[in-house]
């Protein structure tokens, strides 16, 4: 679609003298440790501590634009972020890249859980490095800059209709969690196909071109819905190209009597 940043507590140096009556006035030998003042270490040259901070310069409109951080020693090294199953975002051009992307992002408004903030969308060039991550080339004429643009159009209101169907699900849970679902973490399994997909294949349907596993956090309760995206047509006003299916996963007794009662509602519709 952040992290938190522990802040180190500051080091308290408590230094007390306890002096007898027959003691008073006298002074610590010069050999004492305590005669002496501690030498103090300087930070290892790698550490972020000993560098001076300078703020990362950005456009004003990705101010709300939570993104992953990371120390700099291992993001240089592409660690993951657990949330979402993807290395920090990457707003550098390619280096052959043949026209410049917008680097601005979108807020979503799927809540995020465990911060007041959403989700934000992914900007043009992270999606473009992205695709060259997954071992797109681009080719010559494949690809104009307005392309970019509708895909990321329809990749964020993709993402948008998969959370209203997951909000139809819970509303059957609203007196569980009256603060409303938030969406923890997920990630892509593109060929790891659904039992339920397969069955379908296998009646003559064809296979979803994509699959999402999100973990929902409903007021404590972690539930993972499982998204189908099917192939679509693109309406031109709404973005909407995907058609899915999305429901809770067969890991819970709650999530099957879920899917029995929402099957026997629309049975008897």
């Amino acid at each position: 679609m952040g992290t938190s940043l522990a802040i180190p507590a500051p080091t308290v140096r408590a230094e007390a003298s306890m002096a007898g009556p027959h003691l008073a006035g006298a002074s610590p030998p010069p050999g004492c440790p305590m005669h002496q003042e501690q030498p103090k270490k300087a930070p290892p040259p790698e550490c972020p501590m000993h560098q001076a901070q300078t703020p990362p310069a950005g456009p004003v409109h990705q101010d709300r634009a939570y993104e992953f951080v990371e120390c700099p020693m291992k993001a240089a090294e592409g660690p993951i972020d657990p949330t979402n199953m993807m290395p920090p975002p990457n707003q550098m051009p390619a280096p052959d890249q043949p026209f410049p992307l917008s680097v601005k992002r979108e807020e979503s408004k799927i809540p995020r859980a465990g911060s007041e903030n959403n989700w934000v969308y992914p900007s043009e060039q992270m999606f473009w490095n992205a695709m060259l991550r997954k071992g797109w080339r681009w080719k010559d004429d494949s690809l104009a800059p307005e392309d970019m643009n509708n895909i990321i159009h329809i990749h964020n209101r993709n993402n948008d209709q998969a959370w209203q169907e997951i909000l139809k699900w819970e509303a059957m849970h609203a007196s569980e969690c009256p603060c409303g679902p938030s969406l923890k973490r997920f990630g892509g399994k593109a060929k790891e196909f659904s039992p339920r997909a397969r069955m379908r294949n296998w009646m003559g349907y064809e296979l979803p071109f994509d699959r999402h596993d999100w973990i929902v956090d409903r007021c404590g309760k972690e539930v993972r819905y499982v998204i189908d995206y099917y192939d679509g047509e693109i309406d031109k006003d709404t973005y909407k190209f995907s058609i899915l299916d999305v429901r809770p996963a067969f890991d819970s007794m709650g999530a099957v009597w879920d899917r029995m009662k929402v099957a026997w509602w629309r049975w008897t519709s």
